[in-house]
This record gives C-alpha cells, sequence and structure tokens, in this order.
C-alpha cells in the first residue's frame, strides 16, 4: 500500500486549506522520527527538493547528547549540516494530527550530494540494491509490540519513571475482554495509521499485563522500515492524545515479559515468492535455505542491530517467548529463526531475535545482508531443531551488548558489505551505551547493597 498523497495532491490539499503543515523527517539512529514541521506553502515552493539539519542527528545518544568519538561528526569537524532529501514516494496525510503531512526524507552529504553512508535509510537501500543486482525484489514485514499505560509521559517523566500502571491488570494473550479497556486507544491507533497509508491488519492483546502487538501487511523493504518508524511515532501521539503513554522498549519491567519486533522476510522474482518450491521439503526452495543459512552464520555479527541497548539483552529470559538459541525450526516460537507458511506460496523466514526497540532499517539491513551472504556462498542451514529449544545444546544469542558490539567490531563480513566506517560508527554507538550503562547506579544496587554492603 503506498503513501497516500502524492505531490499534486498535495497542491490541492493546501490551496484548499485542508493541509497547512507538512512534516519532513529522517531516521536517527535509535530509529526515530526528527525533523522540521513546514509551513506547507513553503515545502511545495521550495522545501519540496532538499532542507537541512545538522549532521549531529546522526551521532548523538537517546538524550541526544553530542558524544566523543565518531568519526563523521565532532567538534572537531564543527557539526555542519547534511541535507535532507524529501522522498516524493513517501507523501502522506498524518490523520491523527490536524491538517498534517508528512515524507520521509534520505540523508546526503552537504558537499557531493551523496548518501550518507551510515545513516539508516542508507544502510537499509544499499542492501535493497546489492539484492536487486542479483536479480530479487525484498519483502519484509515487522511485527511490533509495546505496552500501553495509564499515565502520561509527563506524569511518568516528573515522577522519576516509577513502575506504570498497565491498562490491563492480567495476561491479555489473544483476551478480548482483556483489551476491551485499550481499545479507544487501539481503534485510534488502527484507524489513524490506516489513515496514514499504513495497511494495518489488526491488533492483538500480548503475553503479558497492558501488552499489545499490532501488525502492518508484507511489503517491500524500504516500505516495511518506513511505516514502521512511523507506527512507533502514531503509536506514541495517539497514546499521548488520551492521556495515556506507551513503550517499545525490549523489557521494561523486570518481572514481565519484553517486547519484541520480529522480522519477516523472503526474496521475490518476478512477481512471485522465490523462496517457494512446491517439489522441495517444507517447501524451502534451495535459495530459500542458503538466505536462512547466512543468517545463522552471521547471527552474531549482525546481533547489534537487532538488539542495540544494554536493556535488549534482558530480554532474552527462558520460558517468556523471547529465543535465547540462534537455531531455525519450523512451527516453533523458541527459535530465534522460524520458518512461516511451511510448504505454501508464504513461506518465508521469521527472525524473532529482535526487540522492539530495535532500528526498522539497520535490523533489516543486516539480515538482508546476512541472507545474501548465504545465497553468494550456498551455505547450507542443515536439519531444523525441534523441541524446547532454551535447553537445547546450540549457538546462543549474545547475553550483553558488550558481546554483541565485539562481534559487530569483528566482523569482516560487515565491514565489507556495510563499510568499514559504517561499522565503525555503530560501534562507537555501542561502546557509549556501555559506558554510559556503566557508569549508573541503579535501583537494584541501591537496595541490595545500601545497608547490608
Amino acid at each position: 500500500m503506498p503513501a497516500n498523497l502524492t505531490f499534486e495532491t498535495l497542491k490541492t490539499a493546501v490551496a484548499s486549506g485542508e493541509i497547512d503543515t507538512v512534516i519532513a523527517c529522517i531516521c536517527d539512529m535509535q530509529g526515530r522520527l526528527q525533523g522540521k514541521r513546514f509551513h506547507a506553502q513553503h515545502f511545495i515552493d521550495s522545501a519540496w527538493e532538499e532542507t537541512h539539519c545538522c549532521n549531529y542527528l546522526l551521532a548523538t545518544d537517546m538524550e541526544m547528547v553530542t558524544v566523543e568519538g565518531y568519526e563523521a561528526s565532532s567538534w572537531r569537524r564543527g557539526y555542519g549540516d547534511y541535507v535532507m532529501k524529501p522522498d516524493l514516494d513517501t507523501l502522506r496525510r498524518i490523520p491523527w494530527v490536524d491538517g498534517t503531512a508528512l515524507v520521509m526524507c534520505d540523508v546526503l552529504d552537504h558537499h557531493t550530494h551523496d548518501p550518507v553512508p551510515h545513516a539508516p535509510r542508507s544502510v537499509l537501500k544499499r542492501q535493497i540494491d546489492r539484492a536487486k543486482a542479483m536479480g530479487f525484489d525484498v519483502m519484509m514485514a515487522t511485527e511490533l509490540e509495546f505496552f500501553l499505560f495509564e499515565q502520561s509521559y509527563p506524569d511518568l517523566f516528573d515522577a522519576g519513571y516509577p513502575i506504570p500502571t498497565p491498562m490491563a491488570r492480567y495476561n491479555v494473550d489473544y483476551s478480548l475482554m482483556g483489551t476491551a479497556r485499550d481499545e479507544p486507544i487501539m481503534r485510534d491507533i488502527r484507524n489513524f495509521l490506516y489513515g496514514a497509508g499504513i495497511p494495518v491488519e489488526c491488533s492483538k492483546g500480548e503475553a503479558e499485563c497492558g501488552q499489545e502487538e499490532i501488525n502492518a501487511k508484507y511489503s517491500h523493504a524500504l516500505d516495511t522500515a518506513d511505516m514502521h518508524t512511523l507506527i512507533k511515532q502514531g503509536v506514541k501521539e495517539i497514546a499521548q492524545q488520551h492521556g495515556a503513554s506507551a513503550t517499545f522498549m525490549a523489557k521494561y519491567h523486570t518481572d514481565k515479559a519484553g517486547s519484541s519486533s520480529h522480522v519477516h522476510q523472503s526474496l521475490w522474482q518476478d512477481g512471485a515468492n522465490a523462496f517457494y518450491d512446491p517439489e522441495a521439503e517444507y517447501g524451502m526452495s534451495a535459495l530459500m535455505r542458503h538466505f536462512l543459512a547466512g543468517q545463522l552464520e552471521f547471527s552474531r555479527d549482525i546481533s547489534y542491530f537487532l538488539a542495540p541497548y544494554v536493556n535488549s539483552y534482558k530480554r532474552f529470559c527462558v520460558g517468556l517467548f523471547a529465543p535465547t538459541k540462534a537455531v531455525w525450526s519450523l512451527d516453533n516460537r523458541t527459535a530465534g529463526y522460524r520458518i512461516c507458511g511451511e510448504g505454501t506460496k508464504g513461506v518465508r523466514v521469521e527472525c524473532r531475535i529482535g526487540g522492539a526497540d530495535l532500528n526498522p532499517y539497520l535490523a533489516c539491513a543486516a539480515l538482508l545482508a546476512a541472507g545474501l551472504e548465504g545465497v553468494v556462498n550456498k551455505l547450507d542451514p542443515g536439519a531444523p531443531i525441534s523441541g524446547d529449544l532454551y535447553h537445547a545444546e546450540a549457538p546462543e544469542v549474545p547475553k550483553t551488548l558488550t558481546e554483541a558490539a565485539e562481534a559487530l567490531e569483528n566482523s569482516d563480513f560487515l565491514k565489507r558489505t556495510f563499510g568499514e566506517e559504517v561499522v565503525a560508527h555503530y560501534v562507537r554507538a555501542a561502546q557509549w551505551e556501555i559506558e554510559e550503562s556503566q557508569r549508573v547506579v541503579t535501583d537494584w544496587e541501591r537496595q541490595r547493597g545500601f545497608e547490608r554492603a
């Protein structure tokens, strides 16, 4: 489903007064939308061609701190500009905000107008182009889980983020009664996102108090990543309009399940799923087996892009549906990689490792790069593993961000496919996250040691 505005229909809507604001935005390293709100007339007069932003937007942390140690952006380099180049194919209405449209932008070098290599959208586009050169279209979908809370964002912030109160008081997995309290918010989320040109299929309660999942239709990889960022933005803004809040943290509470972002993937040729072979075991073509094998082979290399924060690794708990083993299986939710649609034209790989805190452009790019590497080298995934994989002897998902950062830094495969400068950029992001976490005294430490240490 394409974005729902053309430049010509935007001009008409601006002339009639229906639209007065256009948001031009990029995706930062954390997967958040950053940008500007334009008066719509100025956008259609000139800003539709390009606008500018400070290059620190791709070199800050979650708190927007200007982190030292980046080659591309620093005090030494003077924090210059990037070009924000609107991709008019992404122009859409934003129905939850009156009179507003939005467009995604690519990030270009201010002087050369070449794509900035470490910009998340650039990273994914480069891997899509690689697949295209091999004759493939890339189809993906991301599922998103999150929690809804009764308190507003300002109330939680001002109180120092105490443990919030979930909308539902008990596990609401598939429960229609249990999610009824959420429905005024979730109905707005589904309808407003659909009105923004995002083909929402459904929402449902997930396996924890106050947890929800929302799914959008399978689409081309870049469109999927664009939709993912807009879904997160929309969910937060719409919850805020209801006086509530939502979090996409991988793990917000020690005793609660985490929130995931499973990524479904397949390669297509001539409008058909090239992963499907009706004569092959499980309907999996040789291409699909090679692709899956690449993801298994390089699972540790790409783990940072699926779990980018210290908190991300607290989601990998036995018995809470987050996988701890980088193995493949058929319809088995304890595997890191699950085959969905076995024996059908919809057969695909589902990566279950990523959390809801991932950057969709980087996660999709990393998974695609690993899969294509398997195709190029004709890797074999071996036989599927069945049973309770939590207790299987099998390769493990990294247990910490430190482990994942080391795997990223030492990955010759990613340096070759993403570029050494891109890998170095995100290694620095991981290192900073680790450094910041190591200096913080936590509630757990204080409660454990205040009297007894």
